[in-house]
């Protein structure tokens, strides 16, 4: 066992984020692994001693299924980039695939068994048969009692005197997500003009990422004005589909302390990284990710009122309110009201979704985690430009995925700290 158990980020990297229809996945490999490389200040990934790939799409819709990462990476070993038999692991878990990538490779630091670990998550949803993408979305429930989580829904519609209907033209993920918001306007009094409040910040945000899949304001008239996707939930709201690629390079204290100071200097240290499973409870019961985001909070000594900058998983806005609530940052029901205040501004007392979130940033599903962790390690080096939050010293993402009755069956909560 290594002396040292701190681990540390030392390469964060993100491509940009759209409709990348000239490149392939091992492009997008190609691209994010020599990103980070060069964030890092490596020439090559001979000290990595493990690897993580997060991906979705390439079994439903590529026909490479099984072996990911060992197909993405190979040519990189080839070309001497990546060192050869090196052991990768493939992930996947919804849109939490890539946090759990990156919780994969902190483990192999945190135990000893390495120095230098890979985390990468790419995914490539805009394909030649869209209808096919919006089948894949539904490997996301779990489809051998599709019945039950209908039933769950029909439920909570009838609660707060509402329909909940799925079916062509319609995707589960954001009826789901349309029906919590139902709710939580019902129960809580929260206005759909609070969720485009929340959706304007970010495509404002988003405006000042060259990152983002959305690069343009819409103010809140405009959100408002949208197509409806689901009631509450107009396009604005609910994050596109999209294509790249995300990856970081974790490493040990005792490894960082063998690196040039230009390195050292910019190296984020990992304070707690908790992963969590969703169950069937009632909606008014508190989420998966409240129970991993307590546990976080005592990993790293600390709590929600010391955390500087936020990614939460904004599939559609109504979850920034809602995971808003969940990290403790206001009081259950008063998410919408802590939107409407300005507090999650750049401006704000605590900034969220600085990159744009997913509604403007975009999600490519096995990428996505990792992109959240690249803003929160731009914010925590001081390398933001325009949307870089003051004194940024502690960052936390919150990364969901799929959907298991009125929670998401995956969650990770990962907090990062200045040293």
């Amino acid at each position: 066992m290594k002396n040292s158990r701190e681990v540390y980020v030392i390469g964060s990297y993100s491509t940009r984020f759209t409709k990348w229809l000239d490149k392939s996945m091992k492009d997008l490999t190609r691209d994010a692994f020599l990103g980070v490389l060069e964030d890092a200040g490596m020439k090559t990934g001979k000290d990595m001693e493990f690897a993580w790939f997060s991906n979705c799409s390439m079994g439903t819709l590529w026909e490479q299924d099984l072996i990911r990462g060992h197909v993405s990476l190979s040519p990189l070993v080839e070309e001497g980039l990546f060192p050869e038999r090196v052991p990768i692991i493939n992930v996947e878990g919804a849109c939490a695939s890539a946090s759990m990538a990156f919780h994969g490779a902190w483990k192999d630091i945190l135990s000893g068994q390495c120095d230098v670990s890979l985390a990468i998550g790419v995914d490539k949803f805009y394909h030649p048969d869209m209808k096919t993408v919006v089948a894949a979305y539904e490997h996301g429930i779990d489809r051998l009692d599709k019945d039950r989580l209908v039933g769950e829904y029909k439920a909570v519609a009838a609660e707060c005197g509402r329909e909940f209907e799925i079916g062509p033209g319609h995707t589960v993920f954001m009826d789901t997500y349309a029906m919590q918001a139902c709710w939580h306007m019902w129960k809580w009094g929260t206005t759909q003009e609070q969720i485009a409040i929340a959706a304007s910040k970010n495509h404002y945000n988003g405006s000042l990422n060259p990152k983002a899949q959305y690069q343009f304001e819409v103010p809140v008239e405009k959100v408002l004005e949208d197509y409806m996707v689901s009631y509450p939930l107009t396009r604005s709201m609910c994050a596109p589909i999209g294509d790249g690629g995300a990856a970081a390079i974790l490493c040990s204290g005792d490894y960082l302390q063998s690196l040039p100071s230009e390195v050292r200097d910019r190296a984020v240290k990992v304070a707690a990284t908790v992963l969590a499973t969703g169950k069937h409870r009632d909606i008014s019961e508190p989420s998966l990710s409240k129970w991993a985001v307590d546990r976080a909070y005592t990993m790293a000594d600390i709590g929600p009122q010391d955390v500087d900058v936020a990614e939460v998983h904004d599939a559609t806005s109504f979850c920034e309110i809602y995971q808003s609530e969940m990290m403790g940052f206001c009081p259950p029901g008063k998410g919408g009201e802590f939107i409407e205040s300005g507090a999650t501004m750049l401006t704000g007392s605590l900034p969220i979704n600085t990159s744009g979130g997913l509604v403007s940033k975009g999600h490519p599903v096995g990428a996505t985690g990792l992109s959240m962790i690249y803003e929160v390690v731009t914010q925590l080096r001081g390398e933001a430009g325009p949307r870089q939050v003051p004194n940024a010293r502690t960052a936390l993402t919150e990364n969901g995925g799929g959907v298991i009755s009125t929670e998401e069956y995956a969650c990770s909560i990962t907090i990062l700290q200045k040293p």
